[in-house]
């Protein structure tokens, strides 16, 4: 099955709610007739998506029980057929939609999860997750799946004709039984089973101890100088009128690029640095153990050797090189652009006596830049960004390129009243191709980053079109008393990132619901995203998407003038770090199974980050997600930038509000998910091999 290749924790997390007890009261079998309705998308209105989430811990356990016998009955019905009775239909097929029910039912668990208010359903969610990525372990990584799909192959699938799709899956597939330790001796294949159960317990509980991470400090409000007052004014406060600082991104990003005060930045640098520390060491020591087992086990030099195996870039030696490379050409221009801040510092900012300067300095430092030699205050720029009106020209934007029609509906009895649905159409306004979930500011105990979830993938189904339901998950700033939520232009910017993300999920209607939308290879998944970033670095876009909250007018020219030459400026840091980011999960997953978690941090820091003193105090390891879901593969994000920002110059030589290049983009990329290798995709779109040009000419190194 193709679901195989994808059984790393955070996928494994995702198909991990299916299993086997028969229900026998009528309330229960009436409720799982609904839900069983919804995870297959054949929803009659906007009302029975409320039905994808559980409402009550009892509806939780009677999921649980209903997902079990789902699981069982569908791969009893395909083990049952006779080997001459196998065909594609049967049984590949059967296979596949099999697993998009199971991956779906999971999304109402692991989905709910992440942005649930109470806080005994949130962890009963946590706990059928937990519970059932064991079962789902057990259950399909059974050799009986295996031995069908052979079955089919060495009989029908000899004869029977199959379209490029149909061939593809079956090609992906069997390289995902053998990675996932298919064809080892029994005993052999046992072990991988029991590793995979103990790696997807660890995984998840790695992202629950970040999730639920609840670290503040308290400071007298007089301390947090250079900060606005309708800023302060939106953060909780003591009995006694202290300010609460939790760490949620637009607080702390807030308070490390503007208040002046440099010992708050330095608690709160280190607070924000050691979320889930020292819980999560031991349980990223386990992961990292297992991994380097599990890989072992199934052939492989290292968990990251398997883990880039099936991926656009095949192997740890090609990753390696691509971010050395690039790292060489960007540690030149951060070297240079850290001169020029260390000639103008801020009061207050001291060098240690290397000569390096502070992690909690770092952001003041480059903001202070920003205002005195740019004139860029992004606090003042975020206020030609009220939420509600960016929105609608954001969605105007994709509208217009892609042809679509959203229509914003209200939508009572969600888990919070501020998250925002839409129903997308297509051009006409006849065809519904999906429904968004905009969940985007901060709560308690919500997942405290940026994302989309497939809730509900698109694909064909019996030739019947299942819409998609498309959450996005953001943590913006929250309006207060005197002015709607503004956001930076950085916080718009992520925005059109994971709404990118959301068109590829709802565009990406494919045969094979393993193929659908954002179902691809994991080093490419952020080149839509990516790319779409791009369009609020034009200065038409920004002209169009900007409106200042009191006046009403767009964004200054000189100030896009200057945002625009400003964006250069800072990429020789940023990129760098990235680069490291990237060689520290290669590193945590390389050959081993003990690895020394701040040594190689420390090395990496010091090897490429050298203008920025490392804090040894500082876990940031503890909270970086992206170890359980990506893995080794966070190298992906700079990979798929550079494909990004070659289609996005692509498109532009076309109009970014072209509708023809945009059907271009969805007839040969976005509406292709992953049924089509993404080397062969590029070339299509691009009438020609990718290179780097525009990329590094976008980092001002090309």
């Amino acid at each position: 099955m193709k679901f195989l290749g994808n059984l790393s924790v955070l996928f494994l997390m995702v198909f991990s709610l299916f299993g086997c007890k028969i229900l026998n009261t009528p309330e229960k079998v009436i409720s799982m007739r609904k839900f069983e309705k919804i995870i297959s998308g054949k929803f009659d209105n906007l009302d029975e998506i409320k039905l994808l989430f559980p409402k009550t811990i009892q509806d939780v356990e009677n999921r649980v029980e209903y997902c079990k016998k789902i699981a069982v009955d569908g791969l009893d019905e395909i083990f049952n057929l006779l080997p001459k009775q196998r065909t594609f239909d049967n049984t590949v097929r059967a296979l596949d939609d099999l697993e998009n029910k199971f991956s779906v039912a999971s999304s109402s668990f692991s989905i709910f999860e992440l942005v649930c208010p109470d806080n005994d359903l949130r962890e009963r969610c946590h706990d059928a997750a937990l519970e059932l990525s064991q079962f789902a372990v057990e259950t399909f990584f059974n050799k009986k799946i295996y031995l069908a799909f052979k079955d089919y192959l060495d009989n029908c699938g000899k004869t029977e004709s199959l379209n490029e799709e149909e061939k593809y899956f079956i090609e992906e597939s069997l390289k995902d039984f053998k990675r996932n330790g298919f064809e080892l001796p029994e005993d052999e294949f046992l072990k991988v089973k029991e590793l995979k159960k103990k790696i997807s317990q660890a995984g998840l509980e790695f992202d629950k101890n970040i999730n639920t991470d609840k670290s503040s400090i308290t400071v007298d409000e007089k301390d947090l100088t250079g900060l606005e007052q309708d800023f302060i004014n939106g953060l909780s406060k003591t009995e006694d009128g202290k300010i609460i600082l939790k760490c949620d991104y637009p607080t702390y990003f807030g308070v490390m690029q503007n208040c002046s005060n440099q010992d708050v930045r330095k608690r709160f640098y280190f607070l924000f640095m050691n979320r889930a520390y020292p819980k999560n060491i031991d349980v990223l020591n386990i992961i990292i153990n297992k991994r380097d087992k599990l890989a072992k086990l199934l052939g492989f030099k290292s968990y990251a050797a398997l883990d880039l195996d099936s991926q656009m870039v095949k192997n740890t030696k090609r990753s390696d090189i691509f971010l050395q490379d690039l790292a060489s050409k960007t540690i030149i221009k951060m070297n240079k652009e850290f001169e020029l801040l260390k000639e103008s510092l801020p009061e207050g900012v001291t060098l240690d006596s290397n000569g390096k300067m502070n992690n909690w300095d770092y952001k003041f430092v480059l903001e202070s830049y920003k205002k005195k030699h740019f004139n860029i205050d992004e606090r003042k720029i975020a206020e030609y960004f009220p939420v509600d009106n960016t929105i609608d020209k954001i969605f105007e934007i994709y509208q217009k390129f892609l042809s679509l029609k959203f229509e914003i509906v209200n939508l009572d009895g969600l888990w919070d009243e501020d998250v925002k649905v839409a129903k997308v159409y297509d051009k006409d306004g006849k065809n519904l191709k999906g429904i968004l979930l905009l969940d985007l500011y901060p709560r308690e105990n919500k997942y405290s980053h940026a994302c989309m979830i497939d809730a509900i993938p698109t694909y064909k189904y019996k030739d019947k079109d299942i819409p998609a339901v498309i959450m996005v998950i953001a943590n913006f700033p929250k309006a207060t008393k005197d002015r709607p939520a503004l956001l930076k232009h950085n916080d718009v910017e992520t925005f059109f990132h994971e709404f990118g993300h959301a068109m590829h999920g709802l565009l990406g209607k494919t045969e094979m619901a393993g193929f659908s939308g954002t179902n691809v290879k994991r080093d490419f998944v952020e080149m839509p995203s990516q790319m779409f970033e791009e369009w609020l670095w034009d200065k038409d876009i920004l002209k169009m998407v900007s409106s200042h909250y009191k006046t009403g007018e767009s964004l200054p020219d000189d100030i896009i003038d200057k945002k625009i030459e400003l964006k250069k400026f800072d990429t020789g840091y940023f990129v760098t770090r990235q680069s490291v980011l990237s060689l520290i999960s290669l590193s945590y997953f390389s050959s081993g199974e003990n690895k020394d978690l701040d040594k190689i941090q420390e090395d990496l820091w010091e090897k490429y980050l050298t203008p920025v003193r490392f804090e040894p105090e500082a876990h940031f390891y503890a909270a970086f997600g992206h170890l359980v879901g990506y893995g080794a593969k966070y190298y992906g994000y700079m990979w798929s930038k550079v494909f990004a920002l070659d289609m996005f110059y692509k498109v532009k030589e076309q109009g970014l509000l072209n509708s023809q290049a945009g059907q271009n983009l969805v007839g040969l990329v976005l509406s292709k998910g992953g049924s089509v290798d993404p080397d062969i995709m590029l070339k299509n779109f691009l009438g020609r091999e990718p290179n780097q040009e525009a990329f590094l000419k976008d980092l001002g190194i090309g």
